[in-house]
């Protein structure tokens, strides 16, 4: 019997897959001004410090519309919004300038902390701002002039990478700066965009206010490609503003060459850290990459398919089979791979003469039985067996096999089966017969 294992210690080692993955990767990391505002906003930082400390190279994009409607407020001014954007007038540029600069020294000011017994002890952190954002205005749109609301025009990639090469987080707030020396207001979308992009970062992390991405089922979709989130945002239903512009940007990062965006809901606890170290995370990812995909196995796979048949060897569902016989058996594997791990597998072993085949050696990783993956691989070995001409499949088994019978095997003789195989049935075994007419 297994010794149990700590679920921290297990935790911690299922995680160590990613904190290899990310060390060295650069993360573009967007909030609006409500988390800056939240009680929860030190624990967020105490996250981002950590992410630091693991290798990964940061920029911060913060956000500050609440405490610009704060400030004009204190004026007694209104804000003004047209499509969704700031009409920002001489008064608002004011009070951005305050509101992004008050954030930006609050920022400092955690990311600074290193108290003894605290999660910041012995950081050390240094933190980087300066004129990397080159602004030009929207000017005048539908007939409305949006003043000092600008768009981002370029963005300094040279120099943050420098600071990056030199340890520091990158702080970008929501004010750009134009060639003759004027400053405007930028949406904090538009930069953390423009960011990722000019960089060429390797992810786009969107901290959601709320649930996060909720479907009209009231689901979070796990992963989108930009064509379907695209597709998403046209079906009418209402996600907010918020998380409309959110996905927005995840869409146009990708489209402009990011791997992948993610959407996370920042008030949930240590949510930034489950979608970044665990295999399905918490939120939704948009990427153009396969994140998911059947494919044949390759040598370096031996190693995922053991681990996933040794459990089932052990408990006598499958024959033990030793790392050589996979080695050399392992153009007949088939595998579902998952952001890098082996979650499925099933090899194929042809009779051209007999015209029918033996499925053999199907598994998929407990965390995802539930959910389709042993159909998705036995529909793409049944499709291969009719692409080589194939009329039958046949698997033997001692465990499941109701699982079979429900998707179309019936019982068979075992003297319907090639030569080549009956001669290898182990007897003691006694493994049910059981067959697939294809097509």
């Amino acid at each position: 019997m297994s010794p149990q294992v700590d679920p921290f210690v297990q935790h911690f080692r299922a995680s160590a897959p990613y904190i290899h993955a990310h060390r060295g990767r650069t993360f573009v990391i967007m909030f609006g001004g409500e988390a800056v505002a939240s009680k929860d906003f030190r624990t967020l930082l105490y996250d981002v410090a950590l992410l630091h400390s693991l290798g990964v190279r940061l920029v911060l994009v913060a956000g500050a519309r609440p405490q610009i409607d704060e400030a004009l407020e204190r004026r007694g001014e209104r804000p003004r919004y047209e499509g969704g954007l700031r009409v920002t007038d001489d008064v608002a540029l004011q009070c951005v300038k305050e509101a992004a600069g008050a954030n930006r020294v609050e920022l400092e000011a955690l990311l600074s902390m290193g108290l003894p017994n605290s999660p910041m002890a012995g950081a050390r952190l240094r933190v980087a701002t300066g004129n990397f954002v080159t602004a030009q205005p929207i000017g005048v749109v539908d007939g409305v002039d949006y003043q000092h609301t600008g768009k981002p025009r370029r963005i300094d990639a040279e120099a943050i990478v420098q600071r990056l090469d030199d340890q520091a987080i990158v702080v970008l707030t929501p004010i750009g700066y134009s060639v003759t020396g004027e400053a405007f207001n930028i949406s904090s979308h538009d930069v953390a965009a423009a960011a990722a992009i000019s960089l060429g970062a390797d992810k786009l992390i969107g901290l959601i206010e709320g649930p996060g991405l909720i479907d009209a089922e009231g689901l979070t979709p796990t992963q989108l490609t930009p064509r379907e989130a695209e597709q998403l945002l046209h079906t009418g239903h209402d996600f907010g503003h918020d998380v409309e512009r959110h996905l927005r940007t995840a869409i146009e990062a990708c489209r402009g060459g990011v791997a992948r965006a993610h959407l996370v809901a920042r008030q949930n606890d240590g949510s930034l850290l489950r979608e970044l170290f665990t295999r399905d995370g918490v939120g939704t990812m948009v990427t153009s990459e396969t994140f998911e995909g059947v494919r044949p196995a390759e040598r370096g796979d031996v190693g995922g398919i053991l681990s996933l048949i040794e459990p089932l060897e052990e408990q006598g569902v499958l024959v033990r089979r030793s790392k050589e016989m996979l080695e050399n058996d392992i153009e007949r594997f088939t595998v579902i791979e998952r952001d890098g791990m082996v979650v499925a597998s099933a090899a194929l072993y042809a009779y051209p003469d007999e015209q029918i085949a033996e499925l053999a050696c199907l598994v998929v990783h407990p965390d995802y039985r539930t959910s389709g993956r042993g159909d998705q691989l036995l529909h793409y070995l049944e499709r291969e067996c009719a692409a080589q001409g194939l009329r039958g499949l046949f698997v033997l088994t001692t465990q499941t096999s109701h699982w079979f019978r429900e998707r179309g095997f019936d019982s068979c003789e075992l003297e319907e089966l090639p030569e080549a195989r009956r001669s290898h049935y182990d007897q003691g075994r006694r493994s049910k017969v059981l067959l697939k007419t294809l097509g």
